[in-house]
């Protein structure tokens, strides 16, 4: 059974938005692939077992503080190998290390 996410909002740094120009470069995820999403402003990397009618099913693999790039073992409710769904439009880019946390504009 996955674990329920309340995913943040990917703002500027959405996946969706970055290919919107592009869509054929952007392919659907497939198993053993690594996606990023946001989480109570840290980075969650989640490792695809499969992908949905635009939804990817995974482990969470990485829980890693924005401010300062240390890992984490849980954050909130949500902890390393926890199964749990991310919709494409939550997927997010990997923010430049040291750039500061992504504010809408």
């Amino acid at each position: 059974m996955h674990k329920h996410v309340e995913w943040d909002d990917p703002g500027r740094d959405s996946v969706l938005e970055h290919f919107a120009s592009n869509p054929e470069q952007l392919v659907e995820p497939r198993p053993g692939d690594i996606l990023s999403a946001r989480y109570e402003g840290t980075i969650v990397r989640v490792k695809v077992e499969a992908w949905v009618e635009g939804t990817s099913i995974g482990e969470v693999a990485a829980i890693i503080a924005l401010d300062n790039g240390r890992r984490l073992k849980s954050h909130g409710k949500l902890a390393l190998g926890d199964t749990v769904r991310l919709p494409d439009d939550r997927r997010a880019l990997e923010p430049e290390p040291g750039a500061p946390e992504n504010d809408e504009d």
